[in-house]
């Protein structure tokens, strides 16, 4: 798709990483049936796996509801509740990357989304899923105590 386009004299790119769309923003030359091909790989290649992924959690709420143990419901969703978090992270910084960008132009705020949607995910994730751990879950306690108490 880029060695179809023609490029201006600035070619700097404003942004985290090099992406399609910030490419595409720096052609002379007509770009709607370019965009609109972003926007379809987009929709088949987020579409697909967040409907799986909805499709699946839906599913997994509607068999834990039908448990009888509270015990057991809680255990069910504070483990499904690490998995959504990263998952929330991931989406939607990447969903509000690409819709900011159709309606505002900051080259800042574009990028500090980006990095939240390629690198925070990946970082907290060994920590979101290990405050599964009660070990874990007691160390942060005692961590936060202290800071609280400091302050």
């Amino acid at each position: 798709m880029v060695l179809q386009l023609s490029f201006c004299t600035n070619l700097e790119i404003p942004h985290f990483f090099c992406e399609l769309a910030q490419i595409i923003k720096l052609a002379c030359s007509d770009t709607f049936i370019h965009n609109i091909l972003i926007y379809l790989a987009a929709c088949i290649f987020v579409g697909i796996p967040l409907y799986g992924i909805i499709f699946s959690y839906v599913h997994i709420v509607s068999s834990v509801l039908k448990m009888s143990s509270s015990k057991g419901k809680h255990k069910a969703f504070s483990t499904c509740g690490s998995h959504l978090s990263v998952v929330f992270l991931f989406y939607g910084t990447a969903f509000g990357v690409y819709i900011t960008s159709v309606f505002t132009d900051s080259p800042r705020n574009t990028a500090v989304a980006s990095v939240m949607y390629t690198v925070v995910p990946q970082v907290l994730k060994p920590f979101i899923y290990s405050l599964r751990n009660r070990d874990m879950k007691g160390t942060l306690r005692k961590v936060t105590d202290k800071i609280i108490d400091h302050l």
